[in-house]
């Protein structure tokens, strides 16, 4: 595909274009940024692991961030949720900026924001039942007026996730890991939020567990109107999952697209390896030659000028090693790449 077949709309920079459809908005990020110091003074050091992230997240959808390990999907998410503290930029909930909120203000947001972790063995307090565990988030915000509908509303986010209600008395280490996921997200859901962020929820389990875990968090989005942030890097979970996929390199942005787009006709390169490094079934697909991606990835401390991707793209001009490429709207998909789409046809 050759970028002059496909309509580009400039944007200014940092700012998402608006889709044609009409689903609502239910979170946004505007130029997101979360940089973890490590030296201060003269010679300051800092390592950017987010970096001017510009994302929409409309109500009802899973939108998947994927990426290699330490691109900084989990940090992000983290961010979004306020479990990080931003260093620069803003996160829009039903057009409110959390950011700015002080800590007493956000309490009233938060029960509508929640996280699932992707350690089911270490997001779970061993000392606590599964009971006081999934209770915890319904105490601390005064929902229930009464021990008897504590335990009730217990047992029901227990039926919910296919967790049996006469075991609210064990504790974690008496279930099996799919089990204290399950738990995990009965917790997630007992303040009944509008986004849930999953920070990849099935990698810790074994693969004969992940397709319950699955299917259990789709049964769980539609029953109860549930959005979904899926942090992921397996790309046979992400294809399952998800309605649209964030692409990240480096802390950025390169990619955002429908799912059938995106896994068909990537237009940024990075995507497009990432794509080709699915394992295939056909073994005469499997002898066919593939694209590797070479070089090593630069250091987050000290980020290239450019393209962040440059030093390990083969389709690299000067333009990419000189100027960083901005999100831009492609036929309402959105990529940051100088050549989007017509790397295929370059030498």
């Amino acid at each position: 595909m050759n970028r002059n077949d496909v309509q580009i709309n400039q944007t200014a920079p940092g700012k998402i274009p608006d889709r044609s459809d009409s689903r609502e908005i239910l979170l946004q990020t505007n130029k997101l940024t979360k940089e973890f110091q490590l030296k201060k003074g003269k010679n300051a050091l800092c390592v950017h692991a987010v970096t001017d992230v510009d994302l929409t997240v409309y109500k009802g959808e899973t939108l998947a961030l994927v990426g290699e390990s330490g691109c900084g999907k989990s940090t992000l998410g983290r961010t979004i949720v306020r479990l990080l503290e931003a260093t620069r930029g803003n996160v829009l909930f039903h057009d409110k900026d959390i950011t700015a909120m002080s800590e007493k203000e956000f309490r009233s947001i938060r029960p509508n924001m929640q996280m699932v972790f992707q350690d089911p063995y270490a997001s779970l307090d061993p000392r606590m039942t599964v009971r006081r565990i999934i209770a915890e988030p319904l105490i601390t915000y005064h929902i229930c007026s009464s021990k008897e509908e504590l335990d009730r509303k217990v047992m029901e986010l227990m039926k919910a996730v296919g967790v049996p209600v006469e075991f609210m008395n064990r504790y974690p280490h008496q279930f099996s890991g799919g089990q204290r996921q399950r738990i995990g997200i009965a917790r997630a859901l007992a303040l009944q939020p509008e986004l849930i962020i999953c920070d990849e929820p099935v990698s810790a389990l074994d693969v004969s567990v992940q397709s319950q875990v699955l299917n259990l968090l789709k049964d769980l989005q539609e029953q109860y109107g549930l959005t979904y942030l899926f942090i992921g890097h397996d790309l046979s979970v992400i294809n399952f999952i998800a309605d649209r996929i964030c692409v990240m390199f480096l802390g950025s942005v390169c990619e955002i697209a429908d799912k059938d787009e995106l896994y068909s006709n990537p237009l940024h390169p990075y995507t497009s390896f990432l794509m080709d490094a699915i394992p295939q079934a056909d073994p005469h697909l499997r002898e066919s030659k593939r694209k590797m991606i070479t070089g090593e990835i630069p250091s987050p401390v000290n980020l290239p000028a450019g393209c962040y991707f440059h030093t390990r793209c083969p389709y690299a001009t000067e333009e990419c090693l000189k100027e960083k490429p901005q999100l831009k709207d492609y036929g309402g998909r959105l990529c940051a790449c100088h050549h989007a789409g017509d790397f295929e046809n370059r030498n």
